[in-house]
Formats: C-alpha cells, structure tokens, sequence
C-alpha cells in the first residue's frame, strides 16, 4: 500500500469513527458535516471528498461499526452450544453495546432512516450481520432437538435480532420493563433447555404434539 493510499484510507477511518461518535453523542439532528470532521479532527471537505456526503458517510459509518461489533462476538457465537446460553450472551451483548454508546447510535440511526434514504439500507445491512451470526448458532443448537424439523432459524433469528433492538429502544422510557422483558427471554431459554434434556420417549411425545399443532 503506497503512503498516499494508506494515509486516505487512515483518513476515511477517522471520518467513520468521528460519524459514530457523533451520531451516539449529538443525535441524528446534531450531525453536519463539520460536527463530524470536529470530531475526526480533519477538514470538513474530507466528508465530501471521500464519502460524497453525509448521508453516504452516515450509511458506511453504520456498517463499518456492526462490522467491528459483529467481529467483536464472532467466537462467542461460534461457541454457544444451546438457546439458553444463546440468550445469555445476547443479554451480555445488549449491556457491552448500551455501554459503549452503540445503543444510542442505533436508536438515532433508526430515526434517521425515516428521512435520510439511504439510512434504511445501510441499518438493515448491519442488523443482517447480526442476524447471521445468531441464524447459523440457531441451526447448530436445534437441529437433533424437538424444535429443530418445525422452527424456521432465519425466521426466528429476525425474531431474537428485532426482540433485542426494541428492548434496547424501549429500555430508554422504561428501564425495569426492559429488564423483565430480558428476564423472561432467560426464562424461555432455561424452559427450552429442559425440553432438550428430555429423554428419547419424551422427545417423541413433543415432536407428536408440535406436528399435531403445525397442522391446525
């Protein structure tokens, strides 16, 4: 990598950091080109120059940071072994990004989806990252389970990935209600796990009644 390139590219970082830290501490209203070039500590041109503007910039800020969360976990996903430890580290997850501001950053992201364009795609693309990593957990843990041949894991998965980022919102107006709301998902994970642990018969006997269900 020539110098000329590697200092562009340094530069480009700093204009992606800058827009995630002011996206987390001013909001969506209070990012300009200038807050984040104050906050990069470049000359404001650089947006323009580099990304175009500053929704292009806001749109690769946002996957350029679910990329290095995502990147963050990839591990621990890989690790999980059942649904309960799977919502155990998704309640750890939650309390590590609430505190590092992305929280934040994606409440403001999601509001500004509503009248920046190219907003919507841009969160979407980073929640998807998030989402396969929790669908290829969701295929290990179920298969050779009960609920393994009747639940859809890319549809759960969206279901899990959606639960967390509106308890992540609403734990903003009401933060006891989110906390009971994590609780209870704990709750539904221990509950799978005792189905896991059933024996063979049993077993039989749940995958009979979830089929004699699917078919109402």
């Amino acid at each position: 990598m020539s110098p000329d390139t590697a200092k562009a590219q340094e530069t480009k970082t700093r204009l992606l950091d800058g827009a995630l830290r002011t996206l987390a501490e001013q909001g969506i209203a209070g990012t300009s080109a200038r807050a984040i070039a104050a906050a990069a500590g470049v000359n404001q041109a650089l947006v323009f120059y580099h990304f175009g503007s500053v929704d292009e910039l806001l749109a690769a800020a946002c996957r350029y940071g679910a990329e290095r969360s995502v990147a963050r976990y990839r591990a621990r996903f890989a690790a999980v072994t059942s649904l309960s430890e799977l919502l155990v580290l998704g309640r750890e997850i939650h309390e590590q990004e609430r505190a590092d501001g992305h929280v934040a950053r994606l409440g403001q992201l999601l509001a500004g989806a509503q009248t920046h364009a190219s907003l919507g795609p841009a969160t979407a693309a980073g929640l998807d990252l998030w989402i396969a990593e929790i669908e290829r957990v969701l295929v290990r843990v179920l298969a050779g389970t009960p609920f393994g041949e009747f639940a859809d894991p890319a549809g759960l998965a969206r279901a899990v990935a959606a639960s967390f980022v509106g308890m992540e919102l609403y734990e903003g107006v009401d933060a006891a209600g989110a906390t009971a709301a994590l609780d209870t998902l704990e709750q539904l994970g221990a509950l799978a796990a005792a189905l896991e642990e059933l024996g063979p018969v049993a077993q039989r006997a749940v995958r009979h009644r979830l089929r004699r269900t699917g078919r109402r």
